[in-house]
């Protein structure tokens, strides 16, 4: 499975409940669609933490790194090749 797919799997299984996972787009927003909350944030970070075995440090806490599959996939992506 890609990081893509784990990302995108993890977000409709924790989040959307398995809901409507045809409307999730890559682009779309998490905090604008009301996907996840403030602790929804955090349980992302732990995920991200501890499946890819990255720090997330608290100046990275922003929305252009968690807001969206494809802006956690280029954050994951600049930290696990830095």
């Amino acid at each position: 499975m890609s990081v893509h797919d784990e990302i995108r799997q993890f977000i409709i299984d924790n989040f959307l409940m398995g809901q409507d996972s045809d409307s999730l787009k890559d682009d779309s927003s998490f905090l604008e669609e009301g996907v996840i909350d403030s602790t929804g944030v955090l349980e992302l970070v732990g995920f991200l933490e501890e499946n890819y075995e990255i720090k997330v440090e608290d100046e990275e806490l922003i929305p252009e790194n968690l807001d969206s599959i494809k802006n956690i996939c280029s954050y994951l992506e600049s930290k696990l090749s830095g």
